[in-house]
């Protein structure tokens, strides 16, 4: 049971988890290429141990439904900041491999620790508001992202070292959760209910298509410069502008989220949302003209916005499982998505072509709206 969730200080809190994440995570990736010449790795070991960020994130989240059906949201939210703001200057510190993948492995536990509670945190504040709150909270995420990496290229522009910025970025998250703090909803732990479920039923449906969801954002971040390039849209220098463009449309997307789905309704924005991406990706591929194939990165970002968060809604409201746990898994599935389907995507690209993986993409977003009737189907 809740406990003063439906307060102006509560979704405060929540906003400000939301965008220390954000603010966290955003505030590394800056810092990566002088970690690569700190410890004098090519990109290959560079991409191991990377991969030791996602690898604590998963193992994390796994955990985090757990413990917060055990002791509330709010602990596991105060101590994963607290942990990114503490390990976030020792990534710029690390001299050596084996200390740097450490590191990630700490700040990726404590990510993914913030991440499910805080969305867990979320739902129980959208209940107790009783109107649509998760695409505003998912936008705080997106906000602190941009915020954090404007910041640190900004300090290193001006000469401040990678420690530094580190630091900076370190005492921001800290702030926020400290601020937040006291402003969390204290909860009861889940007594009646287990400490842990195997999801199914339509659980195992929303993570599934959580996990399509985040691939369609992992394709965009990681191989859309690739595809920009190869298809001829734009020079090497600009080939960043695609994800630009369709993070700028998913940020605007979550701004106006809430007042869209509480006028259309769970099922129809998922509904819309994944056709308007589904669309978005053949405008993408099939549009001959640079300045149209762009437009698909925009209706991509409009149509993927607000798919998350309903379907953190649909879990945190069906009954097949305690809504933390469902949380929870929805979270690290999706997670999965985004860390190992873009390196699928790689292989598909060397078999098939950077095209088709694009499109294997697109035909599992159309998941969403294929199946939108049955997750959003009252219990």
């Amino acid at each position: 049971m809740s406990i003063s969730g439906d307060r102006p200080g509560t979704r405060l809190a929540t906003r400000l988890a939301f965008l220390a994440a954000g603010f966290g995570l955003a505030s590394w990736a800056p810092l990566v290429p002088f970690a690569q010449t700190r410890l004098g790795v090519d990109e290959g070991a560079l991409g191991l141990l990377l991969l030791c960020l996602g690898i604590g994130s998963v193992l994390a989240m796994a955990l985090t439904g757990v413990l917060s059906a055990r002791f509330g949201a709010r602990p596991i939210i105060v101590l994963g900041g607290l942990l990114m703001a503490a390990v976030l200057p020792f990534l710029a510190l690390a001299g050596d491999p084996v200390s740097l993948g450490i590191a990630l492995l700490l700040f990726g536990a404590g990510l993914g620790s913030l991440d499910v509670a805080m969305n867990i945190h979320a739902v129980d504040v959208e209940k107790a508001a009783g109107r649509p709150l998760m695409s505003g909270f998912h936008a705080l995420f997106s906000i602190g992202g941009f915020a954090g990496a404007a910041m640190v290229t900004g300090l290193l522009s001006l000469g401040a070292s990678p420690l530094v910025c580190a630091v900076s970025g370190a005492v921001m998250v800290l702030v926020a959760i400290l601020a937040a703090w006291p402003l969390l909803m204290k909860s009861k732990a889940e007594q009646d209910g287990p400490l842990f479920a195997v999801p199914r039923g339509v659980v195992l449906l929303l993570a599934g298509l959580a996990a399509a969801t985040f691939l369609a954002e992992g394709a965009v971040l990681d191989w859309s410069a690739l595809l920009i390039t190869q298809t001829g849209m734009a020079p090497v220098a600009q080939a960043g502008l695609g994800y630009i463009v369709f993070s700028i449309a998913m940020t605007a997307g979550r701004l106006v989220g809430d007042r869209v789905t509480a006028r259309l309704g769970d099922y129809r924005t998922l509904l819309w949302g994944g056709v308007i991406a589904v669309l978005g990706f053949a405008i993408l591929l099939l549009s001959p003209l640079p300045v149209v194939a762009f437009a698909g990165f925009v209706l991509i970002g409009l149509g993927a916005s607000n798919i998350v968060p309903v379907l953190f809604r649909r879990a945190g409201s069906q009954t097949v499982m305690p809504s933390g746990l469902a949380v929870a898994a929805i979270t690290t599935t999706g997670y999965a998505g985004i860390l190992v389907g873009p390196a699928g995507m790689g292989f598909v690209a060397h078999g098939l072509g950077l095209t088709a993986a694009f499109w294997i993409v697109a035909a599992l977003v159309a998941l969403v709206p294929v199946l939108a009737g049955v997750v959003t189907r009252d219990a």
